[in-house]
């Protein structure tokens, strides 16, 4: 706040002029020596006048921090008088100077504003030197608080306190610790501008009340870390005594780090409680055993197993049936009723994402699109797909693991599907589910994959080796098998089987357009522009090169042709192939099978019969044929 010039303890002596220089960001308070970076071209023009001619200076706040020329009104009323101990010039160009305030002066006119060196006319404002109990007391008062405060301060030289102590006048001893505290430009300016005593002093010891409370609570503070840092001091020099007493008894603790990054994960991943409490009772075990033990490595692998399983479950995105219909048309062709079957799967899926729908298994020749149908519905669904083979599949263990009591035991099958998967919410493809191995010594994995499938039970699967039950009620399960014939009863009763038959010629020259042909070309370095094949080679790959229900040999033929094009175009003797027949034969060879109905229909003693396999069917010519027999 502004004094008034009538007020009761402040003396003004007669005007007089001092070259001025106005600051921005603090404020220079009598008794004070600080030093000033000054930037504008008026305050250095200024400064070095005053250097010249030993002129005092007039250092005042500006209330418009932007104004180059400051008018009377745009700066504070009150500043200090300034004695300039020294001005120097940095390297890089810079304005410096180290100022001591002397005085409060009251501003009266800007004398001069636009020459180099602006001159205030202002009027001294002499410090009150009365004394009263009441100002002796706050005196008193002030110079406690202060020296409690530089008491507080670590970084605190001793000549401050000595400084403190040395001063007589309290006018003087409220200036120099306002200088010291941490207050803004607009709290100190206040603090300039009352010039009574008792005000100043009050205003003072108030703003030294709060800084003290602030610095005892950050000494506190600093106490309790230290005392904290202490102790944990003392525990590493223990722990250290500790590793060099096991070093000497051959002992050495080397897996510190990974105790602790266990400790950690354990710490942060969200177990039920049962696993928690078991994660924990083996961690503790861990601690106290030796490093050569031959169990430590068994119980370290267990815990790194329970932290990188995903117990918790992650939010995913509700199924959109309209996407789920177009990355099913866009990766298969036909198969409509199969498409329509898996909508309604993900349908039911959509409207109860709790219930325990049936487990579909895809039935079908080889080459048909069983494992890419899986893969489809995961990308539909937008869900991880992990594939387990279970072809030759003969121990139970490796559906269920293996108990830790073995050397080198793992979880089964599924357990590491899950953590390759890194959720529980993912797509799990059973493949080969028909060729699992037969039941025997090592039990029968196919019981073995009942408490998996179903379920009312794979909510609280346990594995062997896990110890612990891990939920797999929000795993999507999708089986694969060529025949039915090797499942047993009750696995085959827990699925809904898909069939899927053998395509048409037709099917397979859509499906060789649509998906073969452009992924052959990709994979051989090849484009549209530079090879072509046109639909009588590609029915004659599929007639005379080709006899199956799937599409995965046409699609091996079709390479074999796109490589030798790929040759031609590398050696630079053609830029484009248009393959037709010739080409097609002349690359492949003779025919592989040749459609002998005709040539067998019409002989006597041959007759037509079907003949049904796994990957398809097939005409037989039955014929018959008349011996001479033996006489009896």
């Amino acid at each position: 706040m502004d004094s008034t010039s009538d007020a009761p303890d402040e003396t003004i002596v007669p005007a007089d002029t001092l070259i001025l220089v106005p600051i921005t960001d603090t404020v220079l308070l009598p008794g004070m020596v600080m030093p000033l970076a000054i930037g504008r071209p008026t305050a250095a023009a200024a400064l070095q006048e005053a250097a010249r001619t030993e002129q005092h200076l007039a250092v005042v706040l500006q209330r418009e921090p932007f104004a180059e020329n400051p008018k009377l009104d745009e700066l504070q009323s009150v500043g200090t008088e300034a004695r300039l101990l020294r001005y120097f010039t940095g390297r890089d160009g810079s304005h410096n100077a180290i100022v001591q305030g002397i005085g409060r002066v009251r501003l009266q006119a800007v004398l001069s504003n636009a020459t180099p060196q602006p001159v205030v006319a202002v009027s001294r404002i002499d410090e009150p030197t009365e004394r009263s109990p009441e100002i002796d007391a706050r005196f008193h008062q002030l110079r406690e608080r202060a020296l409690e405060i530089l008491g507080l301060i670590e970084q605190a030289p001793p000549e401050l306190a000595a400084t403190v102590r040395s001063i007589e006048q309290p006018g003087a001893l409220a200036d120099f610790v306002t200088g010291l505290l941490d207050m803004t430009p607009a709290e100190k300016q206040e603090l300039l501008e009352t010039v009574e005593l008792l005000p100043r002093l009050d205003l003072v010891i108030t703003r030294l009340a709060y800084r003290h409370e602030v610095l005892k609570l950050s000494h506190d503070i600093g106490q309790q870390t230290r005392t904290a840092m202490e102790g944990r001091q003392r525990e590493f020099l223990l722990r250290e005594q500790l590793k060099a007493i096991q070093k000497e008894l051959g002992e050495s603790d080397d897996i510190a780090p990974e105790l602790e990054e266990l400790k950690r994960k354990l710490d942060q991943i969200e177990m039920p409680a049962d696993v928690a409490t078991q994660a924990k009772r083996e961690l503790r075990r861990l601690e106290k055993m030796p490093e050569g033990a031959a169990e430590a490595g068994m119980v370290r692998s267990y815990l790194e197993w329970l932290t990188e399983l995903p117990w918790s479950i992650e939010a995913e995105a509700p199924i959109d049936i309209a996407e789920a219909r177009r990355v099913l048309d866009e990766d298969h062709f036909d198969l409509e009723k199969i498409k329509r079957r898996i909508l309604e799967f993900l349908a039911v899926r959509k409207l109860n994402p709790n219930g325990k729908g049936p487990l579909l298994c895809f039935v079908g020749p080889p080459g048909v699109g069983k494992t890419s149908l899986g893969q489809s519905i995961a990308r539909a669904v937008g869900r991880k797909f992990i594939r387990v083979s279970l072809g030759g599949v003969h121990d139970e263990a490796e559906i269920r693991g293996h108990r830790r009591t073995y050397v080198g035991a793992m979880p089964g099958n599924i357990i590491q599907a899950i953590r390759r998967a890194g959720e529980r919410n993912c797509v799990v493809m059973l493949d080969e589910i028909d060729k699992l191995g037969a039941g025997g010594f090592q039990g029968d994995p196919a019981s073995a994959l009942l408490e998996v499938l179903d379920p009312e039970q794979n909510g609280t699967f346990r594995d062997a080796y896990l110890g612990v039950p891990f939920d797999l009620s929000r795993v999507l399960f999708i089986a694969t098998a060529n025949v039915l014939d090797t499942i047993p009863g009750p696995l085959r009763d827990r699925m809904e089987v898909v069939r899927l038959s053998g395509y048409t010629a037709e099917e397979k020259v859509a499906i060789a357009r649509g998906h073969l042909i452009p992924r052959q070309l990709k994979q051989n370095g090849l484009s549209e522009s530079k090879v072509g094949l046109d639909d009588a080679a590609l029915n004659l790959i599929i007639d005379g090169y080709t006899r199956e229900a799937g599409v995965r040999n046409l699609e091996r033929e079709i390479g074999a042709v796109f490589r030798n094009v790929a040759v031609r175009v590398a050696e630079g003797s053609e830029a484009h192939v248009l393959l037709d027949t010739d080409e097609v034969s002349g690359i492949l060879g003779a025919r592989h099978f040749d459609a002998d109905v005709a040539q067998h229909a019409s002989i006597p003693g041959v007759a037509t019969g079907l003949a049904w396999t796994p990957v398809g069917g097939d005409i037989l010519f039955i014929e018959a044929s008349r011996n001479a027999g033996a006489a009896g």
